[in-house]
């Protein structure tokens, strides 16, 4: 489970910026922020299958995932964590490459999955729950957790809250990268039960996952924020990718800095 809030081509000094937060068990294998060997793609990476949830590239194209909430899971899917990876890899563009996932969606448990092109200023969003389907993603402020593209729940309105709230107060400055991550990404704050979404879990289940920052004790083990992440695009296509994450109960950073090419 994770959840990300995003601006897209509304501010005149950051056409792009993200923060997102991944959720998975503590005992998965995961590694952290870095250029991936022999790769053009900078991001975290999964340990167990090999997927990303969130990297980008030199040549300004980016890619973020997060799961669908569902009670059931289908035998046997395919990784969702290698779709970002292979529109990274592929010369397609954003629309190009959702029409080719879209063919295959039923092969993957739920998933929503943002695709951009940074270059272009275009910027797709695919998704196969509760249907298949994609479209483009129109400028201004979004929040995506494990329900649709801006679903209003409690904790995605809590972070699109506050998030507009910081970017007004920052206006038109540089905006504090890490300062960003722990004002917004680090939130504790829980539901109501009453409020309680999507509800198809019992409420013990449901309510200690209701926050932007996850910390709770599951059955199969310890699950909760496993990484903070940041990743703001400059007008002068100069790219700033920000990481926060745990390493055997430690919190540790990585942050890298390029410049998106012109050809």
């Amino acid at each position: 489970m994770c959840i990300t809030v995003f601006m897209w081509q509304t501010h005149p000094n950051y056409p792009f910026l993200l923060l997102l937060n991944r959720d998975e068990f503590h005992s998965r294998p995961t590694e952290p922020l870095a250029w991936w060997v022999g790769e053009t793609i900078l991001g975290g990476r999964d340990g167990l299958c090999g997927g990303t949830w969130l990297a980008s590239t030199k040549d300004g194209r980016l890619a973020f995932l997060t799961n669908f909430r569902e009670l059931q899971n289908i035998p046997q899917p395919n990784t969702r964590g290698d779709l970002p990876l292979r529109f990274l890899q592929s010369n397609k563009s954003p629309q190009e490459f959702a029409e080719e996932v879209l063919k295959e969606a039923h092969l993957y448990n739920g998933f929503n999955l943002v695709l951009a092109d940074i270059r272009a200023s275009t910027m797709v969003y695919v998704f196969n729950r509760p249907n298949h389907g994609y479209l483009t993603v129109t400028p201004g402020i979004h929040v995506l957790t494990n329900a649709s593209l801006d679903a209003p729940w409690p904790k995605a309105e809590r972070l699109r809250h506050n998030f507009k709230e910081l970017i007004d107060e920052y206006g038109e400055g540089e905006f504090p990268i890490k300062e960003m991550v722990e004002k917004l990404m680090t939130n504790t704050v829980k539901d109501d039960e009453d409020h309680l979404l999507p509800g198809i879990h019992p409420p013990e289940f449901e309510r200690p996952l209701s926050s932007i920052f996850v910390d709770t004790q599951l059955p199969r083990g310890c699950y909760g924020t496993r990484s903070s992440s940041a990743l703001f695009v400059k007008s002068n296509k100069e790219v700033t990718f920000y990481e926060k994450h745990l390493d055997q109960k430690q919190w540790k950073e990585n942050i890298v800095t390029y410049q998106i090419s012109e050809t």
